[in-house]
């Protein structure tokens, strides 16, 4: 539903986007990465056809990005990261504009309106001019906007940001639900968390192109190693140490516990049990040491290594 092939974008002598790839299939939410300056919101831009690629193409929807502009921005459901309200209108004013863009008519703009209004919690600011919504309102509103058409595509850039945690948990929820057998969405995000939490895969971009692309648990067996593994015992170590097998490459250990990593979990956990077992040592827990995408995310991109 999503594909770009070598996409490319050149400011005079500076390359914004070098070649980059990528697929998104229907049903899949993909998070692209990467610091700041390093091309995402030039991507979304040319995906959505309000930039024209210095070379490469895309197809959204079916559509030539480059070739049928009309028709993908009338799929495509567009977060900017600059909003862009017209801070004199009322929400429903507003809505009803770029309703009427899309092609729709005024009943069906008012009930889409009032249900994402209602479902997004700026119901009860009907009379409110957009110029006295905080932020986090116009973040919300600026989402309603991308969504009044129910479009098949979503490029969402920093959907969160400037939002209290309770109404970005809330989006995130609703970014969540909006994934279907006929949807794609892609979103920009800072926020690992989010990214982590949403995304089938995760793509970094930096300086222009797409450094890795993959599921979260492939990128981080491929960038940080193997799963380390900790068993935890209910007394002291007692030559449990020794008792680890050849697969299991021992990290660390304190007085009750043990770290081990290996490339084969599901057969190496049941062999360190069932030798701590025979050896009549108990076992608390064996568990996953959990590693985050900022651990991925650091090891691509360099700790605090800014791109803008």
């Amino acid at each position: 539903m999503i594909e770009a092939i070598n996409l490319t974008k050149q400011f005079d002598d500076f390359t914004a986007v070098d070649e980059v790839c990528m697929l998104v299939r229907p049903g899949e939410i993909l998070a692209l990465l990467g610091p700041n300056g390093a091309g995402k919101t030039t991507t979304i831009r040319m995906l959505a056809s309000i930039l024209k690629p210095t070379s490469g193409t895309a197809r959204i929807a079916g559509f030539d990005i480059c070739e049928h502009p009309a028709q993908i921005r009338g799929v495509v459901g567009l977060l900017t990261e600059h909003h862009g309200l017209y801070t004199r209108m009322r929400s429903l004013e507003y809505l009803q504009f770029y309703g009427r863009v899309y092609g729709l008519s005024d009943a069906d703009i008012h009930q889409r309106s009032i249900e994402l209004l209602t479902k997004y919690e700026l119901i009860d600011a009907l009379e409110l001019r957009l110029g006295y919504y905080s932020k986090g309102m116009r973040q919300k509103l600026a989402l309603v906007r991308a969504l009044i058409h129910d479009p098949t595509v979503l490029l969402l850039d920093e959907p969160t940001s400037a939002m209290d945690p309770s109404s970005a948990h809330m989006v995130r929820e609703s970014i969540e639900s909006l994934r279907s057998a006929d949807r794609a969405i892609i979103v920009c995000t800072h926020n690992l968390f989010e990214a982590e939490s949403l995304a089938d895969n995760i793509a970094i971009i930096r300086r222009g192109q797409i450094i890795v692309n993959d599921d979260t648990a492939a990128l981080k067996r491929t960038l940080v190693g193997d799963p380390v593994m900790e068993l935890r015992l209910r007394d002291s170590l007692d030559g449990a140490l020794k008792l680890l097998p050849s697969e299991a490459t021992q990290l660390a250990h304190g007085e009750d516990w043990i770290q081990y990593q290996t490339s084969e979990p599901e057969r190496v956990n049941p062999m360190v049990l069932k030798s701590m077992t025979d050896a009549g040592i108990p076992v608390v827990t064996l568990a996953e040491v959990e590693r985050s995408l900022e651990d991925v995310y650091l090891q691509v991109v360099g700790s605090g290594e800014g791109e803008s």
